[in-house]
């Protein structure tokens, strides 16, 4: 009989993996010989991750979050884990037909179970508080979005002791409080006078728990804060002060579930070194909304003769020509517009079969610069070439702006010509 019923088990084995039922500790990506603290941890991220609340009408994630919820429930427990490890998913099934687990148990449930509350976030379960950082994000990021990572100093719940903050794992009730987590205090005022106040335990802290053999690696706190790495995604044409929010990732802790993680992107100064390894001209630019702005060195004979070019390179590497043929002016101060070479305008669909990325305008300001030294027979030369001009067809600015030859003084009421 006893050869019957291995065998029968046996057989069950090969059903499963015949009906392709994915092993349970592939589910919580784990190994055979994964133990108590990993299955936990692994359990702990990936129902947050797939829980239903977090994903709104995605049937994937849902049915993940059912995979996961059972894959847990059948390894936390030293019997049922066993039973799996000989015979797999039909032994186990077999074994709980025979009374020794119960039935299908609701995934909520189990989610219940390990965190407390209701089964769902924002259910009778608190939440912590979001959590604020600015990251610094270079021009050049911003004009041809980039995915990249940072790393901020974040509490995480203690795996060593899985959050409960004792060594051993056993936690009792505050004899001091009675797990009330508060106790009333008396004080007298006057004789035959008292007032009673309400105060956190002090032995406790407020969580109506003691703890006797406490964690050496969180020192019974169930806490650590330790570096986390966030993936970050700058979408093309994002804003100085665009918010990315990362659910559920600001500080964890055993009591609450844990608020987002809110990154503001925040230009910051161009750098030869850090940001311009392909030396680009672009991340000098200056932004303003969609356009962006440069300003363009020309010299005296540049601006007064024409005959040059420019090559700008992008911030993607592409040429921006600047230039004027031979004779064309160049007023200092002069802006040149140049449609299409600004920022990409930020649209969610991004450059896509759905969207067309645009992009604004590129302002060029032009500024001129006089030599301060010059050799005496080339100044003489071009002192005589402008005094034979202006003799013949030159302006006089003074002359022409109607103000008087001679300063005029004011005095009693009289005025007069300065003699």
């Amino acid at each position: 009989m006893l050869f019957f019923r291995t065998a029968l088990l046996l057989l069950f084995v090969f059903v499963g993996l015949a009906l392709g039922l994915e092993d349970y500790y592939k589910i919580l990506g784990l190994k055979k010989d994964a133990t108590e603290r990993q299955i936990k941890s692994a359990y702990r991220q990936l129902s947050k991750k797939y829980h239903p609340d977090k994903n709104p009408g995605d049937k994937t994630a849902h049915d993940k979050f059912v995979e996961v919820s059972e894959a847990y429930e059948a390894l936390s427990d030293a019997n049922s884990r066993r039973i799996y490890d000989q015979y797999g998913h039909e032994g186990l099934k077999q074994h709980k037909q025979q009374g020794g687990g119960g039935g299908h148990h609701d995934p909520f449930d189990v989610f219940n179970r390990f965190f407390g509350g209701g089964g769902h976030f924002g259910q009778q379960q608190r939440r912590g508080n979001d959590a604020h950082i600015k990251v610094p994000i270079a021009l050049r990021d911003f004009y041809n979005g980039r995915t990249t990572e940072f790393q901020w100093n974040k509490q995480h719940v203690c795996e060593e002791c899985d959050g409960t903050g004792a060594a051993d794992g056993h936690v009792d009730t505050c004899s001091s409080c009675k797990g009330h987590g508060v106790k009333i205090v008396r004080h007298q005022l006057a004789p035959g006078m008292f007032q009673q106040v309400q105060m956190q335990c002090d032995e406790c802290g407020g969580r109506g728990k003691s703890i006797k053999h406490k964690c050496p690696v969180c020192a019974g706190q169930r806490v650590v804060r330790k570096p986390a790495t966030v993936s970050l995604n700058i979408q093309r044409g994002m804003g100085d002060g665009s918010k990315i929010a990362h659910e559920n990732e600001a500080d964890a802790h055993p009591d609450y579930v844990a608020g987002d993680l809110i990154v503001e992107l925040v230009l910051k100064e161009p750098s030869l070194e850090e940001d311009n390894p392909d030396h680009v001209d672009g991340v000098f630019f200056r932004r303003k909304d969609n356009d962006l702005h440069w300003r363009e060195v020309l010299s005296l004979r540049e601006a007064l003769f024409g005959d040059w070019t420019r090559n700008l390179t992008h911030m993607d590497g592409h040429i921006v020509r600047l230039g004027r043929k031979e004779g064309e002016v160049v007023q200092p101060g002069h802006v040149d517009t140049i449609p299409g070479e600004g920022m990409p305008v930020w649209h969610e669909d991004g450059d896509s079969v759905y969207h067309k990325t645009e992009f604004g305008n590129l302002y060029v300001e032009y500024v001129v610069v006089l030599p301060d030294q010059m050799e005496s027979g080339m100044r003489k030369d071009i002192k005589a070439v402008f005094n034979k001009y202006r003799k013949k067809n030159g302006v006089d600015l003074h002359k022409d702006s109607g103000r008087p030859e001679k300063p005029v003084m004011v005095s009693e009421g009289h005025t007069h010509e300065e003699l």
